[in-house]
């Protein structure tokens, strides 16, 4: 696809939008996309090239991009997306979130920009690529900080490598704030230690111009860019307790020692870098599920080539590749292992505790440590493709990524310092025309600037979303966006699937009843249709015909009826494989095996019919095949632990009612739904939400993917496809039912600790700016509280590093 976009200006005064359309297949879908485009209030001109997949636009000047691209997706399409990881510098508070999203979705062709203070990244998605990255980080430049591209390795060292903040300047600042400070010592012991007035300025000028010069560069890109930050107002401040101190010192020193305040600039200079290098220090640990996880990825490995071994780079293997795995080392990428058997340790990326025994055939993942035998493993990905690298795109995802909750934070952030300079105006002519004293004025508008603190709302959220994200990967739970960590916390019912989620979803032929035909003959037709088919019922057909040593006849024609069976023509024959509703719409009458059949699925098995329709006025019953699934052993607990939670649960699933009720039964869920067609589950997932409340869904094949998508959480088994994986919010990494409650306690703990964040947060602020604006905090103690706010916060996100999930 071309995906070269761009917007012009003509002389006609009309933009020009040219962007990809994606999901066309015919030239019906052409016409739709431009009927849908051309309905646009403004749009002048709307074209669809089907050949290029492009669409191009002119419109007038009150059309954006945004409104482009609801029209296509209203039209039932998708405009082609490409997204860009930055890495910004410079950012100090909230507000400066709030001012690199702007200038970020200024730029033409930006859908969507994401700013996160905590991990110091924007995520942005552009369509096609109608934005350029030079254009995006000029704009990042323009609003007064400094941008740089992340790629894949780029994201891993930064979240490795970053060195902590320099701890020096802190050091210093002290040192020479530490004597300024003497004099309210002496007070308390009765002793005048009040140091010369130029030496006072002589050890405040350096913390006011030296170490605190990063306030005043920030602050000035900040009146740069027509806003305000954090910066700003500590610039303001202690320049304004610095300045009168300095003004005092040079007009009164003549009448004898003036009351100065370089103590107060000084020493509130002090506390915000003590309090921004402990905040750093606390973010740092918010990334440490990302340090584990980069940390698990070797740099070579050993690969056999020709009888040979030769240790490689990791990045130089190819997908085939022999690894030769010795004891005690780390397997370096995915594969299949060809020779040998180990326990391997996977808990680091699945959280399972215990080590799991691998032989031949089985699947190791790149990360895993083999614990005891040597192995030899063919590569079935690598780079980008692995498993780990795939984990840690989820969890950096999700971390990048805002919660519904921070939109709120974001409304206000962005009033915040310029409401906050008012505030110190209006505190500044109030104490100086009411009382008369200005100096008094003057400090308690600076303490009014100090003590304001949009740090602490810009971090709330996003360390509380790291710190869960990460305790949760840990744990084997991976957690793909914010969203769904924020709306776990609010389920009140979840739908399980059953095969392979609820079951081990490995099925055993346990009953064949023949008609008119031998069961051999039975079982060699149904392996013959079953031929190639990875469903977990076609493979138990074909291990039974192979254990019996059937020969299999050969079938053409094969098809899937979707929700139903199969259909394929075998030995001149058009036979038909699938479910009692399949048989049904077909006409075959089931006789005395009706009675057979429910029998069999009263005792929790699932059962298929066998049908020759080649006269389809007179369809034939061949027989019918019975099915038994064993429930996983943590499934009765996963169950019971949801109803300890107030959750309900229900069973939706495509199996006939007999085996549904007996597994409902047996593990005690709230509701039942079968033999439910894989279209028709993301119906049920509506009508749950709208008889319950919100609802999850979990599952783990293809068929599962609508539902996980229509779900208000979808929660995926990683030991089913990748589809049902992409379509799900959560993914369990163990295949473990009993991961979903945990899931959702991680959830309830981290919304929580948001809610926590957010309330001290806004507290602080709401009680500390109107003491300071009173005159009842000095600007010292203001200073010492606001660097500590945002301390506080992060280290109440970083408790949650503490949960431990209900299965280790």
């Amino acid at each position: 696809m071309n995906l070269t976009a761009s917007l012009q200006t003509p002389a006609t005064g009309l933009a020009e939008w040219q962007f990809p359309v994606e999901g066309m297949t015919c030239a019906s879908c052409v016409a739709r996309v431009e009927r849908s485009l051309s309905a646009v209030t403004g749009v002048a001109e709307a074209s669809v090239n089907f050949a290029t997949e492009q669409a191009r636009v002119k419109a007038g000047p009150g059309v954006s991009l945004q409104t482009l691209k609801a029209a296509v997706e209203k039209a039932g399409y998708a405009v082609g997306q490409q997204a860009l990881r930055l890495a910004i510098e410079g950012m100090s508070c909230a507000s400066c979130v709030g001012r690199v999203e702007k200038a970020l979705r200024q730029v033409p062709g930006v859908l969507q920009a994401e700013v996160n203070l905590a991990t110091e990244t924007a995520e942005v998605k552009i369509a096609g690529a109608s934005a350029t990255l030079a254009q995006l980080l000029a704009a990042v430049d323009k609003a007064g900080y400094q941008a740089r591209a992340l790629d894949d390795a780029s994201a891993a060292a930064q979240t490795t490598e970053k060195p902590g903040a320099a701890i020096w300047p802190i050091l210093v600042a002290a040192a020479l704030s530490a004597p300024l400070l003497l004099p309210m010592l002496g007070m308390l012991v009765g002793r005048d230690w009040m140091l010369d007035g130029w030496l006072q300025w002589l050890l405040a000028t350096p913390v006011q111009f030296w170490l605190g010069a990063r306030f005043y560069r920030a602050g000035f890109k900040a009146l740069r860019a027509k806003t305000g930050n954090m910066d700003l107002l500590i610039a303001l401040g202690t320049s304004a307790a610095y300045g009168l101190s300095v003004y005092q010192l040079l007009v009164h020193a003549d009448h004898g020692m003036p009351h100065l305040y370089f103590e107060a600039s000084a020493v509130v200079i002090t506390l915000v870098l003590l309090g921004k290098w402990m905040e750093a220090r606390a973010k740092r640990q918010t990334t440490a599920a990302i340090r584990a996880l980069n940390a698990l990825r070797p740099e070579t490995a050993r690969r056999r080539s020709q009888g040979m071994d030769e240790e490689v780079a990791v990045s130089r293997l190819a997908v085939g590749d022999l690894i030769v795995v010795r004891p005690g080392e780390r397997i370096a990428v995915d594969g299949e292992i060809t020779e040998g058997a180990s326990q391997v340790d996977e808990s680091l990326i699945t959280g399972e505790s215990l080590p799991v025994h691998k032989q031949v055939g089985d699947r190791v993942t790149g990360g895993a440590v083999n614990a005891e035998g040597l192995l030899l493993v063919r590569t079935t990905a690598v780079g980008a493709e692995s498993t780990l690298a795939r984990i840690v795109r989820l969890v950096e995802s999700a971390q990048a990524k805002k919660a519904p909750i921070q939109r709120l934070v974001d409304q206000v952030s962005a009033v915040f310092v310029p409401v906050v300079m008012g505030i110190a105006f209006i505190t500044l002519l109030g104490w100086g025309l009411g009382t008369g004293n200005w100096e008094a004025a003057i400090l308690n508008a600076v303490a009014v600037l100090v003590i304001a603190c949009p740090c602490a709302l810009g971090l709330a959220t996003p360390t509380a979303i790291m710190a869960g994200t990460g305790v949760a990967a840990r744990h084997g739970i991976l957690i793909k966006d914010a969203e769904a960590l924020e709306v776990a916390h609010r389920l009140k019912v979840v739908a399980f699937d059953k095969t392979g989620t609820l079951t081990q979803g490995h099925p055993e032929l346990v009953a064949l009843e023949a008609n008119g035909i031998t069961r051999a003959a039975l079982l060699a037709q149904s392996a013959a249709i079953q031929a190639g088919s990875e469903h977990p019922l076609a493979k138990a057909v074909t291990k039974a015909a192979n254990q019996d040593r059937l020969s299999i006849p050969a079938a053409t024609q094969l098809r899937a009826v979707a929700g139903r069976g199969m259909s394929a023509q075998v030995a001149g024959r058009e036979l038909r494989l699938g479910s009692p509703r399949f048989m049904q719409e077909l006409g075959v009458e089931l006789g005395d095996f009706a009675a057979r059949a429910q029998a069999l699925e009263a005792a929790g098995r699932t059962v298929s019919w066998l049908a020759d329709v080649t006269e389809t006025d007179k369809p034939l019953l061949l027989g019918l095949l019975a099915f038994g699934d064993t429930l996983k052993s943590s499934a009765a607990a996963a169950i019971a632990r949801l109803h300890a939670l107030g959750v309900q649960t229900a069973l939706v699933t495509g199996d006939n009612h007999g085996s549904a009720q007996a597994v409902a039964a047996q593990l005690g869920m709230d509701r039942v739904h079968a033999q439910v067609l894989p279209e028709d589950k993301a119906a049920i997932v509506d009508g749950l939400r709208r008889e319950a409340g919100c609802v999850a869904m979990v599952g783990d094949g293809i068929n599962d993917a609508p539902a996980l998508a229509a779900a208000d959480v979808g929660i995926a088994m990683a030991t089913g496809t990748d589809v049902a994986m992409h379509a799900a919010g959560i993914t369990l990494m163990r295949g473990n039912p009993a991961l979903v409650a945990d899931a959702i306690d991680i959830s309830r703990r981290s919304y929580a600790k948001i809610r926590q964040n957010l309330f001290w947060a806004f507290a602080y602020n709401v009680v500390g700016i109107p003491l300071a604006a009173l005159g009842l905090l000095s600007p010292v103690i203001a200073g010492a509280a606001m660097a500590f706010s945002s301390f506080s916060v992060v280290m109440n996100a970083l408790l949650l590093r503490r949960w431990k999930g209900s299965i280790q």
